[in-house]
């Protein structure tokens, strides 16, 4: 059964894209920690970051670079933090987390509620940065 990311990828669950290339995808969090918050996924489902061949991990670092420095023009930040777990969604991906302070990627943190109309427009100033 296809993870809810290959879904999103598929076009079967809409999200706030902020780019995609034919390996790549990234979209906004729906509960981010941050306005901005991106998940930098690879298309192809692989569970474990670390059981994908070394073209594809590197490829994954390199597209989320991009999106990082998107992320960065577009949302004022000190810098874009980086988290992988990989616990809750068996398809591995990059959490790009705009930053003032560590504490803010911190995921015991509460997570935003933000309304469709400001994820447009966060998603839309990325993709502009993009």
């Amino acid at each position: 059964m296809p993870t809810i990311f290959s879904r999103i990828v598929n076009g079967e669950i809409p999200c706030y894209k902020i780019a995609e290339d034919d390996r790549y995808f990234a979209f906004l969090d729906i509960s981010p920690l941050k306005k901005g918050h991106t998940l930098v996924i690879p298309k192809a489902e692989v569970d474990y970051l670390f059981d994908m061949d070394e073209e594809s991990y590197s490829g994954l670092f390199l597209f989320a670079r991009k999106v990082a420095a998107a992320i960065q023009k577009a949302i004022p930040c000190t810098k874009v933090g980086v988290a992988v777990i990989g616990l809750e969604v068996p398809h591995c991906h990059i959490h790009l987390v705009p930053l003032h302070n560590v504490s803010d990627l911190n995921f015991s943190n509460a997570k935003l509620m933000l309304d469709k109309t400001e994820m447009e427009a966060i998603a839309e100033k990325i993709k502009a940065s993009f």
